[in-house]
Parts: structure tokens; sequence; C-alpha cells
């Protein structure tokens, strides 16, 4: 009886899941496909409690929809699949392609390791697997708007169909769920399959419409909160992008936002598999010259704005945010990352580090590239004189402070005139909420005289 192993990463679905498609057709009608999740001690090591408490969550509701047959093996996969397929018989291995830099190295070992036993990759986590899309001369795109241009012309194939009664094999031997995370009070959404879909149909029926505007309102439950989702695979871009162009005429400027977003995510991942060096180093390679902070005074900004103590409300509602949701929301993430790099002048390495650490869709790809993005040194063509106003931004994105008021209740009580500048307030910031800790406007010389600095050299 042919045996398929269906190896689960970044694809914790049953639906349109291409890899799983392909292993229910190699068991063909009379075989049994064993699904595997391999807890990698690299990767769970790696990451931040609230990723690896959600990755819990979604094996769980995988092992359910699955019938409890989902196979859970600890350690390196190029043993753990080996060792598994002798043990089941499995004639081949089906995945989706990974297109990180660890997760490239790591399946090219599992393959070789299992020598003639067929490693098959079907689909990827992005709408078009990274590497697929480049100019007519063959070169990988280093800017958004060409590469959106080409993602869209492109298009997307259609969702795969759910496989209907897979025979999930019986009685293959699996470890226990990993370990509960301790996550000292965060909270994070509900995980899996079902709560994607649910996440998803409560974006676009709810708030898909005002899209285009409500997402940079971070007092408003604007955005999809579909991130997490997407970095674990619970739901497919692809599905995504079907049902949103099944939407009607007055959802047009809505869904082209939103597939924009979605495009953000593939050139991300698309810049990286060309560029891999690029999860440790600047895009651009004349920003290795940019000068940062180091030392006891670096430390303690760097400590005030991880707890959300810079004295400048939408940065501190902001972090405060990351430690209550494991989210920030996508224009403050923009805001606290510039007040990192360009008002404390601290090296855009260490707060990606800290994002990773702590977000629930920490996602290499799209996190590094964001933050170089934001610290001038990444694929945007003229970002080193772009330094966000956190007051400015506040005022113009949270004008009633009502984002500012929920994170950081110091300030509930202000008027909205002082709400994003309490410095300003008669007798100063209310006790317990400090005074900025540097002067924006000081800072932001600082910052474009060491950026003009690199450029001169």
């Amino acid at each position: 009886m042919p045996t398929a192993l269906i190896w689960f990463r970044r694809d914790l679905r049953l639906s349109d899941h291409p890899a799983l498609v392909a292993a229910v057709e190699a068991a063909g009608r009379d075989g049994t496909v064993v699904p595997v999740f391999v807890v990698d001690p690299r990767l769970w090591e790696t990451s931040g409690r609230p990723r690896r408490e959600f990755l819990r969550g979604c094996l769980a509701d995988l092992r359910e929809q699955t019938g409890g047959a989902l196979v859970i093996r600890s350690g390196d996969p190029a043993r753990v699949l080996p060792d598994l397929v002798r043990e089941t018989g499995a004639e081949s291995v089906h995945l989706s392609a990974d297109a990180g830099v660890y997760g490239r190295a790591r399946d090219a070992a599992v393959e070789g390791a299992l020598g003639d036993v067929p490693f098959v990759r079907t689909g990827s986590p992005y709408g078009v697997t990274p590497g697929r899309l480049t100019k007519d001369d063959g070169t990988p795109y280093k800017v958004y708007s060409p590469f959106a241009r080409a993602w869209r012309a492109r298009g997307l194939h259609g969702p795969a169909p759910r496989p209907d009664d897979v025979a999930w094999a019986a009685d293959v031997r699996t470890e226990d769920l990993p370990p509960a995370q301790d996550l000292d009070g965060t909270v994070l959404p509900p995980a899996g399959e079902r709560a994607g879909r649910d996440a998803w149909a409560l974006f676009r029926d709810q708030r898909l419409l005002g899209y285009a505007t409500s997402r940079n309102t971070p007092g408003t439950d604007g955005t999809s909160r579909l991130s997490a989702h997407l970095k674990y695979g619970t739901v497919h871009p692809r599905t995504l992008f079907a049902e949103a162009q099944q939407l009607g005429e007055d959802h047009a400027e809505a869904v082209d936002k939103f597939v924009g977003e979605l495009v953000w995510r593939d050139f991300y991942a698309d810049v990286l598999w060309h560029r891999p060096e690029t999860a440790r180093e600047p895009f651009n390679g004349q920003m290795k010259a940019m000068q940062y902070d180091s030392g006891p005074a670096a430390d303690e900004h760097f400590t005030a704005w991880a707890e959300g103590r810079t004295g400048y409300p939408i940065v501190d509602a902001g972090m405060r945010q990351l430690h209550g949701e494991a989210y920030v929301h996508n224009r403050v993430r923009m805001v606290v990352a510039s007040f990192l790099c360009k008002d404390l002048h601290v090296d855009w390495r260490r707060g990606a580090r800290y994002f990773l650490d702590h977000l629930v869709d920490g996602d290499l790809a799209s996190n590094h590239h964001g933050w170089q993005w934001v610290a001038g040194t990444g694929t945007d063509p003229s970002p080193y004189y772009r330094v966000f106003n956190p007051t400015r931004q506040g005022q113009q994105f949270d004008p009633d402070g009502a984002y500012v008021r929920r994170w950081v209740p110091e300030l509930r009580d202000v008027p909205d005139r002082y709400v994003h500048e309490p410095w300003t307030m008669p007798g100063g910031p209310p006790e317990g909420y400090p005074a900025p800790i540097v002067d924006h406007a000081e800072e932001r010389q600082v910052a474009l005289a060491r950026y003009q600095a690199v450029r001169d050299a």
C-alpha cells in the first residue's frame, strides 16, 4: 500500500494546499498520507515566546483536523525525516518550498539525506514564489513599484481544492505538542486554520470597505490582523486574493490597497531570496558605513524605547502594544522604528531582533526589510531624509488620542490638545509619565548629517 509523507512547516492548513494535494495524489486511492511537523531546535530556540505559543495553537488545530494523525517529532529534520520515511515506508516526501535563508539550506540537507526518495516541492507560502519574477534582463527587482506591476500583470493561480476524505496514516509514533509558553500577560489571537478563516471573514465583511484609510488609524480596528496567519500559513494569500476579487465595485479601492500589502510581503521575500545577506547586512552596501551609537547611554535609550518610556506618546503606545498583544499597528511600526534608528541612533538590527523576539507575526523577510526601509538602508530609492516626527504622526493618525490612551494609562485624562505632547501641559507631563528623553528636532538634524556623511563618502 503506497504511502506519501506531507511535511508541514509554514502551511498549517488543509485548504488551498498544493503540496497536500500532491501527497494525496501520490498515495493514490489505496494509499495513506503521513502528516508530520518537525520541531526544529534551531528554529524553536531562536523564536520568541509569542511565536512559539501561536505555533503550538496551530499544531493543536492541525492535529484535530487530521483526526489526531499529525505526527510531531523533534530534532534535526535531516535526521528525523529519513528515519520517519524508513519507519513508515513512505515512497515520497511532499512540502511547500521554503524561500528563507535557513530553510533553503535545511531543505537541501534533507533532500540529500533522503537519497532516492523523491523530495517534492509544490507551491510556497507566497502568492508568487520568490525568484519567479525578474526584470526583462533576468535581474531581480530592487524597487517595490515595478515589482508590484509585474506581480499584478502575472496574476495568481486559483486556490487548490481541499482534498476530501484523506486517508491519514494511523498509529505512527508521535510526540506531544511543544510546551506551552509563559506569555506574562500578553494576549495572542486565536491560532489555527479555523481562526485564520474567521479572521479573514471578519475583515472582509466588516473592515475591508474602509481599509484604504482606516489602515492608517491605530485607534480603530482598521487592519486585517492576518499577519500571524500568513506567517504560519493557516490561510494562503492566494485564497485571500481570489475571494477579494469577487467583491463588488464598491470594494475596488480597498481591495487594491489590501492586495498591495500582499505584494509587499512577496516583494520582501523575493529580495531575501536574491540577497540572503540582507538578513544581516544593509541592502544598500554604502550604508555599512552608517554611524550608530553604542555604549551605556545608547543602552539606556534602547531600554526606554523597549519599555515604552521615551516620553513620546505614540512611540510608547506602540511599544506597550507590542508587549500587550505581541503585535504593533502597521503605521506605528514605522514610527517606533524611525524613532529608534533616527532619534536614538541605534542600529536597525537591534530593533529588528527585538521585534522578532516579541511579535507573534515575526517574519524575517518582512520584518528586517521593513526595518531597513525605515532605517534608510533598504530598497527604497530615496529614504535617507525620511524621519518620522512622532508628535505629528500621532496628531495626524491618532487625532483624538484613542490609541495612546488605550496603551498609556498615564495619559488617559490628558486633554486632546496635549495628548501627543504632554510636556507642553502647564506643569509638565502627568505624574508617572516621563519627559521626552531626546529632542526630536535636534536628533533629526544629527541623523540627516550622518546620512549625508555616508553619501558624501
